[in-house]
Order: C-alpha cells, then sequence, then structure tokens
C-alpha cells in the first residue's frame, strides 16, 4: 500500500535557551522514530502526557524540523518541498484554533477563496461540510466570542475539510465536543475517500475508531498498529502507568 508519510530515525531535540545563539544542549522530545502512515487511513496518536504526540504533528506540518532523520510526504523529501505547498496539502487543527475575527461563514469560506475557487464552488463546498456536521444556520453569522469553545472547535475542523487536504492533522479534536457531536464527526471521518486522518487524542475509544494507533512514551514509538492486533487493556494500563511516572517525577 502507498504511504502517504514515512519517517525514517526522525529525532527532535529543543535547546534549553531558545534566545541563545550559542550552540548548547538541550533535551530529547522525539527519538528515533520511524514508521509508515498507509494512504488514506485513519491513524490515532496516543500516550501520556508529554509524550510527544503534538510535537509529532508540528512535524509532519513542518512547523517545527526534524534535529536528524528524514521525513518524506507522498515519497518525497518534505524538506525539499516549499511550505506554503505542504501545507495546503497538510492540514493541522491544533487544539486551540482561531477564526480571526470572522463570521462562521467567512472563516469557512476564507481558504478557498485564497486558492482562487470560483464562488459557485465555493458556496457548494461550505454547503456541504455544514450540512455534514449538522452547523446549525444560525450559527454562520455568528464570530469566535459568540461561540462555546466546543462549537469553535467543530467549525475549525470543518475549515479543514473544506480544503479537501491530502492529510489531516487534529490535536485533541474531541476534547470540548459531547458524544453526539463527537460520533458524528468520527463517522464523517470515516467516509472521507481521498483524506488520511491523523488524530491525537487521550480517549482510547476514539482510538479504537481508527484503522491504525501509533504509541508514544516519553518521545519514543513504543507500538504502530493496527487496531485488530492492540491489547486494548495492555495500552491502557502502560499510558496509565505512564501518568503516573510522570505525575510522581
Amino acid at each position: 500500500m502507498h504511504s502517504i508519510f514515512r519517517l525514517e530515525q526522525v529525532c527532535l531535540n529543543a535547546r534549553l535557551n531558545v534566545n541563545s545563539k550559542e550552540s548548547l544542549p538541550g533535551y530529547s522530545i522525539l527519538e528515533d522514530i520511524s514508521f509508515e502512515v498507509p494512504t488514506g487511513t485513519r491513524v490515532a496518536i496516543v500516550g501520556a502526557t508529554g509524550a510527544g504526540k503534538t510535537f509529532l504533528l508540528r512535524l509532519l506540518n513542518r512547523l517545527s524540523t526534524p534535529t536528524s532523520g528524514k521525513i518524506y510526504f507522498d515519497n518525497q523529501d518534505y524538506s525539499l518541498i516549499p511550505v506554503q505547498k505542504l501545507r495546503s496539502e497538510v492540514v493541522l487543527v491544533p487544539q486551540e484554533s482561531r477564526l480571526l475575527g470572522m463570521t462562521v461563514k467567512d472563516a469557512l469560506s476564507y481558504p478557498l477563496i485564497l486558492r482562487g475557487l470560483p464562488k459557485v464552488e465555493i458556496t457548494q463546498r461550505v454547503s456541504q461540510w455544514v450540512e455534514l456536521l449538522q452547523i446549525p444556520d444560525d450559527w454562520l453569522g455568528r464570530t469566535e466570542v459568540q461561540l462555546s469553545v466546543g462549537q469553535r472547535q467543530l467549525v475549525c475542523i470543518a475549515r479543514a475539510l473544506v480544503i479537501q487536504p491530502k492529510v489531516l492533522l487534529l490535536d485533541e479534536p474531541t476534547s470540548n465536543l459531547d458524544i453526539d457531536t463527537t460520533q458524528r464527526l468520527l463517522q464523517t471521518f470515516n467516509k472521507l475517500v481521498d483524506t488520511t486522518v491523523l488524530i491525537v487524542n487521550h480517549q482510547l475509544d476514539i482510538a479504537s475508531s481508527c484503522d491504525n494507533v501509533i504509541h508514544l512514551s516519553q518521545g519514543r514509538l513504543i507500538s504502530n498498529q493496527t487496531k485488530s492486533d492492540i491489547n486494548w487493556e495492555l495500552l491502557k494500563a502502560s499510558i496509565i502507568q505512564a501518568e503516573a511516572e510522570d505525575d510522581f517525577i
């Protein structure tokens, strides 16, 4: 199966003094990470707090750059792909997203306007995702200050989906959503044909809806398994133990 992403011995380090011009020793955030993401799959990234999950998403979107190792996107060395082009195809929705002062309708339309799509197609795409995600019509004229955190989270995911990216990166996308909206969102992800989805999430029941699960601990790759091969009780216990050890430290 074709892989949309391939990571080879990727490491990410951080300097202890980011304001210094000196080459100071730092600490390891991600260490020796190697895995492939098959095109069109749903991948959950799980692990205790501080495992490196969000930094892994940032690497894939090139908000961070590997200290060493190689990342390939669609069989190309992604360091050779212009950043703007890469981010137009690999879209990251952080846990805290903003609408930049726009109304919901304008925020959903804006990325398509930047891509120069005809007005008719923009209207069709926005209407499609508003309907699929059951975004109420009375939200469309609201700005982010008139939305709850969960409502804004859903709108920001919709804004990414209208782009129809090759890869959608989601950091805790359901953290502020109710159960019904979460289930609807997961069902929508499963219907996507041309988009690969990577989801960072603490909830293993959400991970169980994905095709593959990547388990990180203290910046290291513990496992990358299909959901049918996972011992879910063992995975849960491992994450709980890692959380407890971090709290103790």
